[in-house]
C-alpha cells in the first residue's frame, strides 16, 4: 500500500498493511533540531525523510495585520494580531455587545483579497503524489467567537444572550466557508483531507456543556464538514483535551477521523475510545505528548505504538497527541514512533 492507499483504508475501518503515520505541525522551535537530527535543511525535505503517511500543507493567508488564517480577526482592534501568543481570555471588542446592532462596527476581513489561489496550488503541488495530501484549514469558530468577547462573556452570552453569540458565530463560519472555497477550488482533484477544529476540552472534560456544544459548535462544524464532502474531501475535526461527550454529535456531523486523542485526558485512552466507538468513526493519535514522548525513552515510545496497534488494527493514524511536535520532544522519540508505526509486522 502506498500512503494515499493506507488513509483510506484506515478512514474506512478496512485492514491495512501497517497504520498510516502522521508527525503533525512541528512547533516553530523545535524545527531546528529535526531538521539536524534528520539531516535536513527545511519542513519540505523532513516530511519526506521521516516517513510519514501526511503531507500537510499551511493555507498561505497574508493581510496587513495577519499572517496566518488562524489569526484572520483583530478582536482587539489595534491593528496587528499575533499569531503566536493568542489568547481566549482576554476581553474582545465585542465584549460590551447587547444587541446586534452593537456588533455593526466591527470590519469583516474578506479572505479572498489575502489568499492567493496560485500559492494555494504551488503549495500542494509540493507534495509527492503518493502521500496524503491534507489541508490545514483548522476553521476554528469557536475558539474564534470566544475572542471575540473574551472566553466569559462568549460563553456568557451562550446562556443569557443566545442571540448576538449565534450572530458572531455565523459572520466567522461565513468567513471560514468562503476561504475553504478559494481554497478547495485552487486545489480541486489534488487534495485527499482537510483538518479542521476547535479546542473544546479540558484535561478532566468538556469546556462547555454537551448541550452546548450541540447548540452552538455543532452546526458550524456540520457546515464546515458539509463543504469540506462536497470537494470529495475526508474530515480530520480537531479538538483538545476530553472531548469523549462531544464525540456522538462529531460522529451526527460526518467528521471521519478524530484528533489527536489526548491521551492522558479524562476517558481519551485509545481502549475506552475503541470500545466505545470502533465502527463509527476512525482516530488520529494516541502517542501521548504531555509525558511519554517528553519523559520516555524511545523503547516506551515503541511499545505504546505496539499496543495502539493492537487495540486498532486499523481505524487509527499513528501520531504525537497534540500537532504541534514542541522543543521538549526528545528527536529520537520521534524517530522511534515512526520506526514502530511504519514496521509492516
Amino acid at each position: 500500500m502506498n500512503s494515499r492507499e493506507r488513509f483510506f483504508a484506515t478512514i474506512n475501518r478496512e485492514p491495512v498493511d501497517r497504520p498510516a503515520a502522521w508527525l503533525g505541525m512541528p512547533d516553530i522551535n523545535s524545527q531546528p533540531a529535526l531538521f539536524e537530527y534528520y539531516g535536513v535543511k527545511n519542513l519540505h525535505e523532513l516530511k519526506l525523510a521521516i516517513g510519514d503517511d501526511f503531507y500537510a500543507v499551511e493555507y498561505p493567508y497574508n493581510a496587513p495585520n495577519a499572517d496566518a488564517i488562524y489569526a484572520a480577526f483583530d478582536w482587539y482592534m489595534d491593528g496587528n494580531v499575533d499569531s503566536e501568543n493568542r489568547t481566549l481570555t482576554a476581553d474582545g471588542c465585542f465584549k460590551d455587545a447587547e444587541e446586534l446592532e452593537d456588533l455593526d462596527f466591527f470590519e469583516w476581513p474578506d479572505p479572498s483579497k489575502y489568499i492567493d489561489p496560485e500559492e494555494c496550488r504551488r503549495r500542494v503541488q509540493m507534495a509527492p503524489k503518493d502521500k496524503v495530501r491534507l489541508a490545514m484549514a483548522w476553521s476554528a469558530h469557536f475558539q474564534d467567537a470566544c475572542a471575540s468577547f473574551g472566553m466569559e462573556t462568549a460563553l456568557m452570552n451562550m446562556l443569557a444572550n443566545p442571540e448576538i453569540y449565534e450572530a458572531v458565530d455565523k459572520k466567522i463560519v461565513d468567513f471560514y466557508l468562503k476561504a475553504n472555497e478559494i481554497f478547495f477550488e485552487a486545489t480541486k482533484g489534488e487534495l485527499d483531507a482537510v483538518l479542521i477544529g476547535n479546542d473544546m476540552g479540558s484535561q478532566r472534560g468538556l469546556m462547555i456543556s454537551p448541550d452546548c456544544v450541540r447548540d452552538f459548535v455543532f452546526p458550524g462544524a456540520k457546515k464546515l464538514v458539509e463543504q469540506a464532502h462536497s470537494y470529495g474531501l475526508k474530515v480530520i475535526y480537531h479538538s483538545c483535551g476530553s472531548i469523549i461527550d462531544a464525540i456522538p454529535y462529531l460522529i451526527e456531523a460526518g467528521v471521519d477521523a478524530i484528533h489527536p486523542i489526548q491521551a492522558l485526558a479524562a476517558d481519551m485512552d485509545a481502549k475506552n475510545l475503541h470500545d466505545k466507538f470502533a465502527g463509527q468513526v476512525s482516530f488520529c493519535g494516541g502517542v501521548d505528548t504531555q509525558d511519554l514522548l517528553v519523559n520516555g525513552s524511545p523503547d516506551d515510545v515503541k511499545a505504546k505504538v505496539k499496543e495502539l496497534r493492537t487495540i486498532f488494527p486499523t481505524g487509527l493514524i499513528i501520531s504525537p497527541s497534540h500537532e504541534a511536535i514542541m522543543p521538549d520532544v526528545p528527536p529520537a522519540n520521534i524517530k522511534a514512533l515512526f520506526d514502530e508505526a511504519t514496521k509492516i509486522y
